[in-house]
């Protein structure tokens, strides 16, 4: 590798080359001459670095090192080997390392990576950019260009990686946008828009939109500075990604709440999910720049253009999202095409537009992520005790070492009950009735089996704690709803996170309270602080996973309470200035489903449980529709037996059950290129029937290209998701 440090005053220097400077000698420059079109780095962009990664070994010894843009060196074989690359202290890890390993895990955390899934044979990195499967390891040589936007308040610090392959064509230039999933960092999108768009020879602009892995561990005061590596926060200073409190907040914070971490997407006060399509229009235009910086000439400086680059933004869930809000905010003409697969879209309305599934219409359908997520959060553990819901293969509440998650749930049963909030006298009904209150709320039959796992790993209780804390732009030290984030033990005590876990979180995080190293807690869990699988309610006395913490979260949203209907005040808990905090910060998140006349793929699986189509896919499709009508160049793919983790596929149950989304991500962004760039019309949109693998659960036969048949340009009568009036009709 050959890395060039660029400092905040010598980034124009960097940009300025030998040729860019002939012109403007040539011109004038400086002295009052007229000058040509000139290459200027975007508002707010501040560059980090510049690396060659040639894809061969560089270097020898201990300090020898492969590494390129696609695999951080390791190849097919490392990305599908089931340990990370070794560390060479692990307590003081690289840089570059880290680089390397959070290539690997971000792969990884979105894909299957076992070849019975698919891996090696329907995509990965040895899989051509027409298909063949080869032998190669698939490493990608080229260069890597790192900066930073921000606002000036050195809290937004969104992270861009341009990825400029070697076998980019000049005379043929083309830009893929890739906004992360989930809340992970630059190279979240890096198996998706990463891999399609630097096999087919683009520029791939990555970017946190906002998110990324920034942990301020406030008992020790050390932050992820922009490189990863962890340092104290005044050793950082303006390298640090994200610093929450200063020392008397700090300080003060710490004597009541030891061991705590502050997370970037909940607590850096500026609601990032307001920008991520800004972010994402903003590391377009710096690979822009990028391209024109490195093959301009002093007779063509800015050879590169929105008018002569192929730009296509895609990318899955919070990526597909924001692909989707960077279109609508497009006034520029930026981008060419968009392609979303399981997109998080937030609906402005559930008015005006309606969905019909198998000829029924849809009764619950187009509620933001803030409203069905607080409000599964409190459903799903009990919900998952219905007989409709069992995954008979295996319980994940089991298979993750949890066992008395049942006993758990039966207890969040109960507690419900007494509230009013389930009907029934026995835990099969209250069951029953939870599950059902959850159809009305925009989850669907095709989701039942898939909310232990939502619930069991985490995902209501975290994605409830992060977003109201982040909606409502609440610091580290706010206490909301009696809830922070920590390290814990095996028995969900607080404990100091480890020097190395935090060392090593740039590659092995994912932005959320996961549990590496930060997991959510319930500040006032009887008998003191607990993490949300021990958390006991001080309203029930019951180990119920945390009821009153989940309630309180609804209610930030709602504006109301559940169990009594009864709007807040100033002196209820929450009280009512922080949820108009909460619900102001949703309003500004929401997308308006109009896409400028762009064209646009949205891919879901029908089974996704925590993007549910019917909020999301099916009604921004619906409302798309109100809003461009007949002249709208949305299409949308729905895919039977597809849901929402890819990663979840090696699971016994997944495996037998479900299909994986990403061979239909590739092949809408197949379809996206052919019709920008060879007039291609676009498919039409329609339900893709597949083939579960079946077998034996944890055993599952390899999967095949017959388990996931592509779809068509024109699908059968049968197949086609259409309208009637306003209102999007999908066949069952």
């Amino acid at each position: 590798m050959q890395e060039t440090h660029l400092s905040h005053h010598s980034a124009a220097r960097w940009a300025l080359t030998a040729a860019a400077a002939a012109v403007l000698a040539a011109c004038g420059g400086g002295s009052g001459g007229s000058l040509g079109p000139s290459n200027e780095l975007p508002a707010g962009v501040r560059e980090i670095s510049a690396t060659a990664y040639p894809a061969t070994t560089v270097g020898s010894g201990s300090t020898a090192a492969t590494q390129d843009l696609l695999t951080g060196g390791i190849g097919k074989t490392g990305l599908g080997a089931a340990a990370a690359p070794a560390y060479a202290d692990p307590a003081h890890p690289t840089a570059a390392e880290l680089r390397r390993n959070a290539l690997y895990s971000n792969y990884r955390g979105i894909l299957d990576p076992l070849p019975g899934g698919g891996y090696g044979t329907l995509y990965g990195p040895n899989v051509t950019a027409d298909g063949q499967v080869t032998s190669s390891e698939g490493l990608i040589p080229g260069h890597e260009y790192l900066a930073v936007l921000d606002d000036g308040s050195s809290r937004k610090q969104t992270v861009i990686a341009v990825q400029v392959p070697d076998s980019f064509s000049a005379a043929n230039p083309c830009i893929v946008l890739g906004a992360s999933s989930g809340s992970r960092g630059v190279y979240g999108a890096i198996g998706t828009a990463g891999e399609w768009g630097l096999k087919k020879g683009c520029a791939v602009a990555l970017t946190d939109a906002g998110k990324g892995v920034g942990l301020h561990n406030l008992a020790d005061d050390t932050v992820n500075q922009l490189d990863g590596t962890r340092a104290t926060r005044s050793a950082a200073g303006n390298q640090s990604f994200f610093t929450a409190l200063g020392d008397a907040a700090r300080a003060a914070y710490n004597a009541a709440f030891p061991n705590r971490i502050a997370v970037k997407h909940a607590h850096s006060q500026q609601n990032p999910e307001k920008d991520w399509g800004s972010d994402t229009l903003a590391a377009g235009r710096y690979a822009l720049y990028v391209l024109n910086a490195r093959y301009g000439t002093a007779a063509n400086p800015v050879p590169f253009t929105k008018g002569n680059t192929v730009v296509i933004a895609g990318s899955a869930s919070n990526g597909g999202a924001a692909s989707l809000r960077a279109a609508e905010q497009d006034g520029e003409g930026l981008i060419d095409g968009v392609v979303a697969s399981e997109p998080v879209t937030e609906m402005p309305t559930a008015s005006g537009y309606g969905i019909q599934f198998g000829g029924a219409p849809v009764a619950g359908y187009g509620r933001t992520l803030a409203e069905y997520t607080t409000y599964g959060n409190i459903y799903q553990p009990c919900a998952a005790l219905a007989a409709d819901a069992a995954l008979t293969e295996v319980s994940i509440y089991n298979y993750i070492g949890l066992t008395s998650m049942t006993a758990r749930a039966t207890a969040r049963c109960d507690g419900l009950a007494a509230k009013g909030l389930v009907s029934g006298a026995t835990t099969a009904e209250r069951a029953a009735d939870a599950l059902a209150r959850l159809h009305t709320y925009g989850w669907s039959a095709e989701n039942d089996t898939m909310h232990n796992a939502h619930y069991a790993l985490g995902n209501g209780p975290i994605l409830s704690a992060m977003y109201t804390m982040a909606y409502g732009r609440f610091a580290a030290d706010a206490n909301l709803c009696a809830t922070s984030f920590a390290a814990a033990s095996l028995t969900g005590d607080v404990v100091a996170a480890t020097p190395t876990a935090l060392a090593q979180s740039f590659a092995t995080a994912n932005g959320t309270a996961n549990g590496t190293p930060a997991t959510v807690i319930y500040n006032d869990s009887v008998g003191g602080a607990k993490a949300w699988q021990f958390a006991v309610s001080p309203s029930t006395g019951a180990a119920d996973l945390g009821l009153d913490n989940a309630l309180c979260q609804h209610a930030l949203v709602s504006g109301k309470d559940l169990a009594t209907g009864v709007a807040l005040t100033a002196s209820s808990t929450p009280t009512k200035a922080d949820s108009d905090k909460v619900r102001a910060g949703i309003q500004e998140v929401l997308h308006s489903a109009n896409l400028r006349g762009k064209p646009a793929i949205i891919v879901a699986g029908r089974s996704d449980a925590l993007v549910p189509v019917n909020n999301n896919a099916r009604a921004y499709t619906a409302l798309n529709r109100t809003i461009e009508g007949t002249s709208s160049k949305l299409r949308y793919i729905e895919v039977v037996n597809g849901q929402h983790f890819d990663a979840f596929l090696p699971f016994a149950g997944f495996d037998t059950r479900f299909v994986p989304l990403h061979p239909y991500f590739n092949q809408a962004m197949d379809a996206m290129w052919a019709h920008l760039k060879n007039g291609a019309a676009l498919p039409a949109s329609q339900v893709v029937r597949t083939t579960p693998r079946g077998g034996t659960p944890g055993a599952a036969p390899a999967i095949t290209a017959a388990n996931v048949p592509p779809f068509v340009a024109a699908p059968a009568a049968g197949e086609q998701i259409g309208f009637a009036g306003s209102s999007l009709t999908v066949p069952r």
